[in-house]
């Protein structure tokens, strides 16, 4: 059985004030990419992670949404995440 999972993960600093997301993907319990919001793009693990994460890099729309999932997810639903 092949399985490809990702989880998200938002860790919050101060409040909202610093706010940090990161969103990993597994490829068979072997996590091949990673985007880090600090670091600001993604980064492969395996030689097919490596492929991926330079196309995800390489497009413009898909970056920019990436990158504002820290507002529309993290930071608006920091309430739902913290007690």
């Amino acid at each position: 059985v092949l399985q490809e999972m990702f989880k998200g993960e938002c860790h919050f600093i101060s409040g909202t004030e610093e706010v940090r997301m990161v969103v990993r993907n597994f490829y068979n319990r072997l996590q091949d990419v990673m985007y880090d919001s600090d670091v600001g793009h993604h980064v492969g693990f395996t030689p097919y992670g490596e492929k991926v994460a330079r196309a995800w890099n390489s497009d413009p729309d898909f970056m920019e949404r990436r990158r504002a999932e820290v507002d529309t997810v993290c930071r608006h639903n920091y309430k739902v995440f913290t007690p």
